[in-house]
């Protein structure tokens, strides 16, 4: 749960800051007009999110036990793939985001509602994508058959929405810089386990060999359905009794990516601190309403 709370917090805050950038660019510059086709496309990227992901869980149940496993692992390798881009990506352009928005907006108000409304589709639907991808493969691994991955993943984009809202408002500040490195770094190590199990996914449906060279077995000592294994295996994807190539892949992935992460490359100390959206030049006396 805690970790498809994790996914849902930190896609869900990329899309609400990307939201509250442009509303309050479009406030700011008089232009609430321009306010209907932004939250259109708002709306239409959240509804594909949803009909990707009912489309993936209601889809694969007409498979065989063999295509949902190919499915399951090789969608898991995509997730991993483009999470992976994505912390990396946010790392490198947290400080340029709201400059990069503005750059876009403009040039979509003067090509006029259509592009507007693409524009914020765009910006949003990418991350709501990854979030319905991710989130069912994360679901899929766990397949404890509970509702606690789904509710795990509302809780943190709800949480997302109010931290969006709070900065928007001006009532927020943090750290940007700091939370998306160390909420990045904790997705790393979720992703790891989830390519791990991707891996095992393709094992079981014959597509890698190895499903039964096991590298070692303490079900004995965590029982997968004990209080800490059922921890263990919702938070970080563990198994008990991984095979040599779960372990080799989880080893190759989290090792590498986690260091390249963690250095400090095109992050200056004290930067990428922001405020809040309409943070250019001295606060307003009243925070503008959308």
């Amino acid at each position: 749960m805690f970790s498809n709370y994790l996914i849902g917090l930190r896609e869900g805050l990329e899309a609400s800051l990307v939201v509250c950038i442009l509303i309050a660019y479009l406030v700011k510059t008089g232009r609430r007009d321009a306010l209907r086709p932004i939250w259109i496309g708002i709306g239409v990227a959240v509804a594909l999110a949803l009909g990707f992901g009912c489309a993936l869980e209601f889809g694969s149940q007409e498979l065989t036990f063999e295509a949902q496993e190919a499915l399951g692992g090789s969608l898991s390798v995509i997730a991993v793939g483009l999470v992976t881009w994505m912390v990396f990506w946010m790392k490198r352009t947290a400080r340029h985001l709201k400059s990069e928005l503005h750059d876009k907006l403009d040039v979509a108000l003067q090509m006029g509602t259509g592009a507007l409304v693409a524009t914020a589709f765009l910006a949003v639907g990418r991350e709501g994508l990854e979030t319905s991808l991710f989130v069912w493969t994360s679901v899929h691994a766990a397949g404890d058959g509970t509702p606690r991955p789904l509710i795990g993943a509302a809780l943190g984009i709800l949480t997302a929405v109010l931290l969006g809202w709070l900065f928007y408002r001006g009532a927020l500040r943090i750290n940007l810089s700091k939370f998306f490195t160390w909420t990045g770094g904790m997705l790393v190590v979720v992703a790891a386990g989830v390519l791990a199990y991707g891996f095992h996914d393709l094992q079981e449906a014959d597509w890698l060999p190895g499903l039964n060279d096991k590298l070692f077995d303490i079900s004995d000592t965590i029982p997968p359905d004990s209080w800490y294994g059922t921890l263990l295996k919702g938070v970080f994807n563990f198994q008990p009794d991984p095979t040599v190539l779960q372990v080799t892949v989880w080893l190759l992935y989290l090792v590498p990516t986690l260091v390249l992460f963690l250095l400090p490359v095109g992050f200056a100390s004290g930067k990428g601190k922001v405020k809040a959206p309409d943070e250019q030049g001295s606060r307003p006396s009243k925070a503008p309403q959308a």
